[in-house]
């Protein structure tokens, strides 16, 4: 069969980057081995984790605690089935709408294991044994990854979990270990603590998700110890054993014995079974691609997006990515590259989210700056939603007070930043947030308190110098 481009995987990357060229009017092949649509974003990752996230802040009365002045334990009267409820319905759902957007792209659609045969040719192993070869210009690799499994870990033991598996579990436990304070880590200790499961965490780096700026990561750090999360950094597991309980032996701290064990320490490209030297491609020691900035590998009519080609490996991008790629791959005059900022956010408890510079990156580059900040408890909707921690923090250009970066931490963090990340982009400054109205009582609003504390910073000479 003969193809304009064929995409491998059907994760964020792979849908969109096959519904950008099909409606350029390019014939497409889109190639998924696993039963259900939508990689792992839809179905072990960025969804379930969120879904879950949510439902445990409704069933737990984690988010009621402050209006009503009570207790609500609602974790210890359902079970696991039941809390994995509302994440499957949503899964399906989510399914249903990517399946529904390829049939409306009229994607050829193709079931079964992806091998490359050379540059342009794939072989496509169906389940039940049969085989097909499809031949195109372009190739898209989107296979996204999957969790790594350090060796020290007893994997056949099902008390032994990562992100894809803990999605399985049968009952809660009492206790869980979560090794690794990367995002997927902290999310899931976030969701379970809130649960009222005793949670440990251990990660070997000094402070949680350092990309963060530092007062954010250190108030994120804060309000997980506040949720009864023990925090062990510069920390590492030395062994584990199986018994009773999963024994874990800590390198500076005393063993603790944990009912399970949920280990995030990183993920693997999904390129083992590729049959990538077939085409004059290899993959790094993590299974992942090299790409230039237009997503082309060392072969130019093969492409690679998502979390294959590693950091940022979220969603958001990897949509981008994609359609990027097959604009420079058919040469449609559309997009010509990403966005020059991008957002992240964190579905941690509390939300996290960022978008621009940050203070350690101002310093580095010898940029003066003014920091604006106000809190959650000083705006109106933070006391009507209970949120007495959360803050906004603007970071302007001395010079000129033009915008540089937004840090959120906080009930909507994850929305709320994207308000600045609009004049980022436009290259606004506080006169913007000053002169622009916003509804009452909203988050929203405090664009313009953090704004107006910065403009009496600078007036007080509160300018911060490398």
């Amino acid at each position: 069969m003969e193809f304009d481009v064929i995409v491998i995987g059907s994760g964020p990357a792979g849908e969109k980057g096959a519904a950008q060229a099909a409606y350029f009017g390019k014939k497409v092949a889109l190639i998924e081995k696993e039963k259900a649509y939508g990689g792992a974003a839809a179905n072990t990752g960025t969804l379930p984790s969120k879904t879950l996230r949510e439902t445990a802040l409704q069933l737990s009365g984690f988010r009621k605690r402050e209006l009503y002045g009570l207790d609500f334990n609602f974790a210890q009267r359902m079970d696991a089935a039941s809390f994995l409820n509302h994440f499957k319905t949503v899964r399906e759902m989510e399914r249903e709408r990517i399946a529904t957007n390829l049939d409306r792209h009229h994607i050829d659609q193709y079931r079964g294991t992806a091998t490359l045969l050379d540059p342009n040719t794939v072989q496509v192993q169906s389940a039940d044994g049969t085989a097909q070869t499809l031949h195109a210009e372009k190739i898209l690799i989107a296979t996204g990854t999957r969790p790594h499994h350090p060796p020290e870990f007893p994997w056949d033991d099902r008390r032994i979990v990562e992100s894809d598996s803990i999605l399985n579990i049968d009952r809660f436990p009492e206790s869980l270990l979560v090794v690794g304070g990367g995002v997927i880590g902290c999310e899931y200790a976030c969701i379970f603590a809130a649960l009222g499961v005793r949670v440990t965490l251990v990660d070997g780096r000094d402070r949680l998700l350092g990309f963060l700026d530092a007062e954010v990561s250190s108030s994120l750090q804060s309000a997980m110890s506040a949720m009864g999360i023990s925090l062990f950094l510069n920390e590492s597991v030395t062994s584990v054993n199986a018994g009773e309980k999963i024994s874990v032996t800590l390198k500076n701290h005393a063993p603790d014995a944990v009912d399970l064990v949920l280990v995030a320490s990183g993920r693997q490209g999904n390129t083992s079974d590729l049959g990538l030297e077939m085409a004059g491609l290899s993959a790094d020691k993590r299974g992942l691609l090299k790409v230039n900035d237009h997503y082309q590998t060392a072969v130019p009519n093969i492409y690679a997006v998502g979390d294959v080609i590693g950091f940022p490996a979220l969603a958001s991008t990897s949509m981008e990515q994609a359609r990027v790629a097959m604009a420079h791959a058919f040469d449609l005059k559309y997009k010509t590259g990403l966005a020059r900022i991008l957002p992240l956010g964190i579905y941690t408890i509390p939300e996290c989210s960022c978008a621009g510079e940050t203070e350690e990156s101002l310093r580095e580059k010898n940029t003066p700056y003014v920091i604006g900040k106000t809190l959650y408890s000083q705006n109106s909707r933070g006391f009507i939603i209970g949120d007495k921690d959360g803050f906004l923090k603007l970071l302007f250009r001395a010079e000129d007070m033009k915008l540089l970066g937004i840090h959120c931490i906080g009930e909507q963090a994850t929305d709320l930043v994207h308000i600045g990340l609009t004049a980022l982009l436009l290259e606004q400054g506080a006169d913007i947030f000053i002169n622009t109205c916003y509804n009452y009582p909203t988050l929203s609003e405090m664009y313009k308190y953090a704004t107006y504390d910065a403009l009496g910073r600078k007036q007080r000479g509160e300018v911060v110098s490398a």
